[in-house]
């Protein structure tokens, strides 16, 4: 394992996130799955409160080394549909384009985990070409997506070059960024990184974030200068054992969101990443939860839950469903208070 990692550790160890006699496993863990955690980031951890939930996603736990046999390294099936390096094409009218494999933090339930935390699987030049080619040659693709790894890691005059040359094929008409960057290291959103941003095609930017703790003052301010770029944010959140899997911690997040104009956009049902099962919650709990936040707040505040099915076989939405057919067509509607109308119909 590398000094720089097990130096990490022990600075985890001294501000007390890991117990000592756990350093053992733990280096077992980290040697099979990255770890990094900003300082800015790490500083929002309540040391005293066991159940943070900033260290429950940064801070590695020997529970990641439970590995169940439905759990897998290629949880969505990434790999069934790269048509060249880096470049996924899963969609149609979409494909994935990961230009590094480098975060700034590493949550310890990714789905990529066993693909992140190398920089040496940066694309390089000639590797970024065959992407823009295969792009420029299947005019069905209306929309790319950046995301690995971090797209908003590599330095501002890379990240431009990639987006204009993207921008300049004619049938690619939306740009989207994946990142975690706003909420893991908010000092990277500089004057530098808006003009990389900055496009004549339509950009959106999708943070990850997963509990409200996560919106410092930092984090607001970046957030804020994104918003007056003129970009228009969407959120990615996970479904968490522990963190967010109560409604009032994810009402909490929904109603952030939105109070920074952040549009809630999916809540993903955990992956089957190895090591991670101590995060996921079964599909019901997350559809319980889906109905109570329907009950309490507008539509702004309702992101779509979904399901990466296993194998590469897509995202799909879970739920909850409200309506119900008997066998003679009639339709039961299911209102978000749990009461049961029947809805007539001439068809």
């Amino acid at each position: 394992m590398p000094d720089k990692t097990i130096r990490k550790l022990t600075t985890l160890l001294e501000k007390g996130y890991l117990n000592e006699e756990d350093m053992t496993l733990l280096q077992q863990v980290v040697e099979r799955f990255p770890l990094a955690i900003p300082e800015k980031l790490s500083a929002l951890i309540d040391q005293a409160d066991a159940e943070d939930p900033i260290k429950l996603q940064y801070v590695p736990s020997i529970q990641e080394l439970e590995i169940s046999e439905a759990e897998r390294a290629d949880p969505i099936g990434d790999h069934v549909h790269e048509v060249v390096k880096g470049l996924i094409h899963r969609y149609e009218d979409r494909c994935l384009f990961m230009p590094v494999q480098v975060c700034a933090v590493y949550c310890r339930f990714c789905f990529r985990r066993e693909e992140v935390g190398f920089a040496s699987n940066t694309l390089t030049q000639p590797e970024r070409e065959r992407a823009f080619a295969y792009i420029e040659a299947h005019p069905e693709i209306r929309e790319v997506i950046l995301t690995g790894g971090d797209p908003l890691i590599l330095k501002p005059c890379v990240l431009q070059e990639m987006l204009q040359r993207l921008s300049e094929i004619p049938h690619v008409e939306v740009l989207r960024i994946h990142t975690r960057i706003p909420m893991a290291d908010p000092s990277r959103i500089t004057d530098d990184m808006l003009a990389a941003l900055t496009l004549k095609k339509a950009l959106f930017i999708a943070i990850h974030a997963n509990h409200a703790k996560e919106f410092s003052e930092e984090v607001i301010l970046a957030l804020e200068k994104l918003v007056k770029h003129g970009i228009p944010l969407i959120s990615q959140t996970t479904l968490l054992k522990g963190i967010n899997d109560h409604i009032d911690a994810l009402s909490d997040l929904m109603r952030m969101l939105v109070k920074h104009r952040i549009k809630p956009y999916y809540l993903h049902h955990a992956d089957l990443a190895k090591g991670t099962s101590h995060f996921r919650t079964t599909i019901a709990e997350g559809e319980a939860l889906m109905r109570a936040l329907r009950g309490r707040f507008s539509g702004l505040c309702q992101p779509t839950y979904v399901l990466d099915i296993p194998g590469g076989f897509g995202k799909v939405p879970i739920g909850p469903q409200y309506l119900s057919c008997d066998h003679e067509g009639s339709i039961t509607v299911q209102d978000y208070q749990g009461h049961q109308h029947v809805y007539e119909t001439l068809l």
